[in-house]
């Protein structure tokens, strides 16, 4: 039995499927500023604080949730990953010049946070908040 002390523990990665690796790397790379923080020919993975963000190709997904089905990018979003940053125009002035199309925002939501959403090329949901 877990240890009530420690479970759940912070979530310390997660792994993102993509069609197109090279194009979802070359993303993160530019779009977050992040180094990889490891590769391989299946995956690139990303450090965002204490998180790792794994992003590997979707032809060695079933390998890792099988008997699960994976879904591909057009059957929609089931998962939005949020950002705080500390000014949400300022973000997303910097997130359109680097070329991000903006699906949503800035706005202020009606439950006290300015937000703005965008997604990867795979289809990942991103969020900036404040």
């Amino acid at each position: 039995m877990p240890n009530e002390n420690t479970w759940p523990g912070p979530i310390t990665a997660m792994t993102l499927f993509a069609e197109d690796l090279a194009a979802t790397k070359a993303f993160y790379i530019e779009v977050f500023g992040l180094p990889v923080y490891y590769e391989d020919e299946a995956s690139a993975v990303f450090k965002f604080g204490g998180t790792l963000i794994n992003v590997l190709t979707i032809g060695e997904a079933p390998s890792l949730i099988e008997p699960g089905r994976v879904a591909t990018s057009d059957a929609g979003s089931r998962v939005q990953f949020t950002l705080e940053v500390d000014d949400v125009d300022a973000t997303c002035a910097m997130l359109t010049a680097r070329g991000v199309e903006l699906l949503n925002g800035p706005m202020d939501r009606s439950w006290g946070i300015r937000t703005a959403s965008f997604k990867d090329p795979a289809g990942h949901i991103w969020e900036v908040a404040h």
